[in-house]
């Protein structure tokens, strides 16, 4: 090439990136999705075809009976019976609504099921205080949840004297602590011998409102959880409510909860026994987790119900609820420490000498260190016992306690709901509620195992 041909030559760059282009069809998007988890092979092809077959035959039928031919208000069986209507009728929904109340609270005096409401809002709090993750005072939600709620709750659902007294007690025990805490804070010299002089120079310089306040809001917001029931207590009274009479999502909620805060914590501690180096701990743990795991959740209940009494005096004998509620949590933390120990023998072994290399002794290094990372690692394992446990609820029926299920089975002999539609109408409103409930916990089970996850993904 001459240089006269290099000088007209044509030269060019290009400064700008090429926009992405999106991927063929073939590989990506909506096509892409079906091919390769329905038809990726012959065998989920045939199970595709038969499953989309049963869809289309079934799915029609249920949306006639439960919403297009459904019947949703009446004030008896007459509204859902196809001779009086003159149409085919569907799901009695109108029953559902009428009935609503019965399977929230069961037999509880209507004129006192405010407690109820409130124990459930409280409830309600406690949740989402603990399970938000952007919540503000977290520690002091967990005092709230895992203290003043159980408390508050007893007292407010059982009532009556006893529990009456209960509150006057917790009143003068909480006003006496706080009133120690004042006059540590108000005397610099008595507060500086147990907190040291640098810290005292810190707290001298706050107000004296102040000084109490920051590190006591524990005893505040019991005072004020105490106060407020105590005001309802004189103002509209806490007539005794014997637990015969409570029922409905009520016992269902409270059996669940309650097996479900001391599972997880019995569980730990079983699970630690279970691996220890004591030879009597260990027994003990691996006797009571084998018995327990051992016999049907039914078998605990009966022996909770009919032997539990035996142990104590007469005079201190065990509410016929509280029978069952220490045998579901004892059931379930069989069933928890194994799923621990399994998290426990995941966690490498270096993770342990690193712990103790630290100078760490073996309930910092597990709390700290080892616990953290198990409880981490058996995130599924954990969510399922706690759906398996409030799905066994329905069990306590056995021991003639009213659960949600059992006062649907309750009204289905009522002659003023008897047509041939409302059986099927209240089985599925029991399994839509079990159904959110097991669903909302399986979902924010995954949204915590992906965020406590968020480092480790590849």
């Amino acid at each position: 090439m001459t240089d006269a041909t290099t000088e007209n030559a044509a030269f060019f760059v290009r400064r700008e990136t090429l926009p992405q282009e999106a991927a063929p069809l073939s590989v990506a998007g909506p096509l892409a999705w079906v091919r390769a988890n329905l038809f990726s092979g012959p065998v989920n092809t045939i199970l595709t075809l038969v499953c989309a077959y049963i869809v289309v035959t079934s799915l029609p039928e249920i949306i006639r009976f439960y919403f297009l031919d459904a019947v949703w208000t009446g004030s008896n069986r007459d509204a859902c019976l196809a001779e009086k209507v003159g149409r085919p009728v569907g799901a009695c929904w109108a029953y559902v609504a009428d009935r609503f109340q019965y399977f929230v609270y069961g037999s509880y005096p209507v004129t006192q099921r405010w407690r109820v409401n409130i124990v459930f809002a409280m409830f309600a709090l406690g949740v989402v205080w603990l399970l938000w993750n952007n919540a503000p005072l977290k520690k002091l939600g967990a005092f709230f949840f895992f203290v003043l709620l159980p408390i508050s709750a007893y007292i407010l659902l059982l009532g009556g004297p006893g529990a009456q007294n209960l509150l006057r007690y917790l009143i003068i025990a909480t006003v006496a602590l706080a009133a120690v805490y004042m006059v540590l804070s108000f005397a610099p010299s008595l507060l500086g011998f147990y907190t040291g002089a640098a810290q005292l120079a810190v707290e001298h310089e706050l107000p004296p409102w102040k000084r109490f306040y920051r590190p006591k809001r524990l005893i505040l917001m019991a005072l004020v959880a105490f106060g407020l029931i105590a005001i309802l207590d004189q103002s509209v009274g806490l007539p005794r409510v014997d637990t015969g009479l409570w029922g409905g999502m009520t016992v269902t909620f409270l059996i669940a909860a309650v097996g479900i805060v001391f599972s997880l914590p019995l569980g730990v501690v079983l699970a630690l026994g279970r691996r220890s180096r004591l030879p009597i701990i260990q027994l003990l743990s691996v006797i009571f987790i084998e018995f327990v795991r051992g016999v049907p959740l039914i078998t605990v209940l009966f022996m909770a119900n009919t032997m539990l009494p035996l142990f104590v005096p007469q005079e201190w004998s065990p509410d016929r609820l509280l029978r069952p509620l220490v045998g579901v949590a004892l059931f379930a933390a069989a069933y928890m420490a194994e799923v621990i120990r399994g998290g426990l023998q995941a966690i490498p072994k270096g993770q342990y000498e690193g712990a103790m290399s630290l100078g760490l002794g073996y309930w910092n290094m597990m709390r700290l260190i080892i616990l953290p990372q198990a409880l981490r690692i058996v995130i599924p394992g954990i969510v399922n016992t706690f759906i398996g446990l409030f799905k066994d609820t329905t069990l306590v029926t056995i021991v003639g306690i009213f659960d949600f299920l059992r006062t649907i089975e309750a009204t289905l002999v009522d002659p003023t709901w008897a047509t041939p539609t409302t059986r099927a109408t209240g089985y599925a409103f029991a399994a839509i509620f079990y159904f959110l409930c097991c669903w909302g916990m399986s979902r924010y089970s995954i949204s915590v195992e992906r965020r406590l996850a968020a480092g480790q993904r590849r």
